[in-house]
């Protein structure tokens, strides 16, 4: 049975980027994708680009997105940047608890679930993201960890809020560090999302779309992208690639 979710494929760029090389990619990745319509396409840039990567993708199919927010709508926070903020220069998507926010700068389930409802509050989309690390997976806590993560959001924020989001599944063993998770692997963890969501909400469960993020390329996304619980890929340095992202897009179609 076709999946009535329509696929997502966002870029995450990290910390990487520069004015010349963001004008680069995204018109390779325009020039790339031509009248692709056949899934939905965004990149998350660093927050100092988001103006420029703005102008740059008016008029295209690709949507903007930041990579973080402050749960706090305004106020005496230096150094972070407000939900209403991102809003104005065009974003559709904020990546909120990513494992990088959580383990390097101790990010919290509740700040996480905070942010995420700032998030909607403003009417953008949160990407939630979730996984587990090396030393969780080999001790057989992957869905307890998973578990944890999903029900804070679910307690936090209601069942009928983590519908309005786009959930991530970040195996965090699998990024970066040459490990990859097989189709199967990701696959078995999606579907426990969705179970766990299911038994809230099967409404919220059917629609809610959820991506893989663990080191996705051209070679295994399409493979990726066939299994029943993936809804697409939040993709890391695959992303900076324009040839290689777009290949990536097109995989998901």
């Amino acid at each position: 049975m076709t999946s009535p979710r329509r696929k997502l494929v966002a870029g995450n760029w990290k910390m990487h980027g520069c004015l010349a090389a963001n004008r680069d990619l995204v018109a390779g990745l325009r020039a790339g994708l031509g009248d692709f319509s056949s899934a939905n396409v965004a990149v998350c840039v660093p927050a100092p680009y988001l103006a420029q990567v703005s102008e740059l993708v008016r008029g295209s199919a690709i949507a903007l997105g930041a990579q973080n927010a402050s749960e706090h709508k305004g106020g005496a926070f230096t150094g972070e940047h407000a939900v209403s903020m991102l809003k104005e220069l065009g974003c559709t998507f904020v990546i909120v608890g990513h494992s990088e926010r959580r383990a390097l700068y101790g990010e919290t389930s509740a700040q996480v679930v905070a942010k995420a409802m700032t998030v909607l509050d403003a009417g953008l989309t949160p990407v939630f993201c979730m996984g587990e690390s090396l030393a969780e997976r080999e001790a057989d806590a992957t869905e307890a960890v998973i578990a944890a993560q999903l029900d804070a959001v679910i307690a936090g924020a209601g069942i009928e809020a983590v519908g309005k989001c786009v959930l991530a599944y970040e195996p965090v063993w699998a990024i970066g560090t040459g490990k990859t998770a097989t189709p199967a692997q990701a696959q078995a963890v999606h579907a426990f999302i969705r179970n766990r969501i299911a038994a809230k909400g099967a409404g919220v469960a059917g629609s809610v779309k959820i991506l893989y993020g663990g080191s996705v390329k051209a070679a295994n996304a399409q493979a990726l992208f066939a299994c029943a619980d993936i809804d697409g890929g939040l993709v890391g340095g695959a992303s900076l690639q324009a040839a290689e992202f777009a290949a990536i897009c097109k995989a998901a179609a």
